[in-house]
């Protein structure tokens, strides 16, 4: 009975160490976010390799998450009532990605079924959001569609099938833009590797977004003294009516 525990033993750690290794790397770990910013482009690239770091005995495809921070969101639907736009229903999520971008070196469903998707994030389809309360499953499913096509339309969450290159099943790379309304914040750059419709290996790269300059003091203030914060804008505000005032007054 031992011998065959140990073969089953020796059998699953041989059986570990054919699965690849992923070596992934990011253009930039650290985006500056400065006045007049228009985005930036991220590539994510690296290397799929064997355990002993010599090139994978197989071909792979490549999956690449990445994820900005997640904030919980009050998403709200518009109805037009007498001809005026208002809020009408509204379904709290308990977070949602600020950003999302999937890239793969294949279509999703090629690649993988529908629960190994579900399970991994890998698409828009796929992001993982939970209301606060109880809710009507088709409301729930309305209001994440609806909130998927507000952001995919403002840039902010895409899925680009095909958007990896792979170079004789080493080398892969990945470009996604990150648009100027992107939030600070720590990024997560998840990558994959797919085999005959199974993950056998994942590695992650972080890049920090953040503000520098001006518009890093104005953030910090706000954060640290938010009370003054709002009373100095407040106070702007005012100032700035009443100068616009004088100046049409002279005219």
């Amino acid at each position: 009975m031992r011998r065959v525990l140990l073969v089953l033993a020796l059998f699953f750690a041989l059986s570990a160490q054919r699965d690849p290794i992923l070596v992934p790397e990011v253009s930039q770990d650290e985006v500056q976010v400065r006045q007049g910013f228009t985005g930036t482009e991220l590539l994510l690239f690296g290397a799929v390799l064997d355990p002993s770091g010599r090139r994978a005995a197989r071909d792979y495809d490549i999956v690449v998450v990445l994820k900005g921070p997640s904030f919980p969101i009050q998403v709200r639907e518009k109805e037009q009532i007498g001809g005026i736009w208002m809020n009408a229903d509204n379904v709290p999520f308990r977070s949602a990605p600020s950003f999302f971008a999937v890239a793969s070196s294949s279509p999703i469903g090629m690649i993988v079924d529908e629960r190994t998707a579900a399970i991994f994030e890998f698409g828009t389809n796929f992001i993982q959001l939970s209301p606060t309360g109880a809710i009507d499953p088709e409301e729930q499913l309305r209001f994440r569609n609806g909130l998927v096509d507000l952001r995919t339309r403002q840039g902010l969450y895409k899925q680009d099938d095909g958007g990896v290159e792979v170079s004789e099943g080493v080398l892969y790379q990945a470009r996604i833009d990150l648009p100027s309304s992107v939030q600070t914040g720590t990024y997560t750059a998840e990558t994959f590797a797919v085999n005959d419709g199974r993950v056998v290996a994942s590695a992650i790269a972080k890049v920090e977004v953040r503000k520098v300059g001006f518009e890093r003091l104005v953030e910090t203030f706000s954060q640290v003294q938010p009370f003054f914060y709002g009373l100095v804008a407040i106070i702007l505000s005012v100032g700035m009516g009443w100068l616009a005032g004088r100046l049409f007054a002279l005219i």
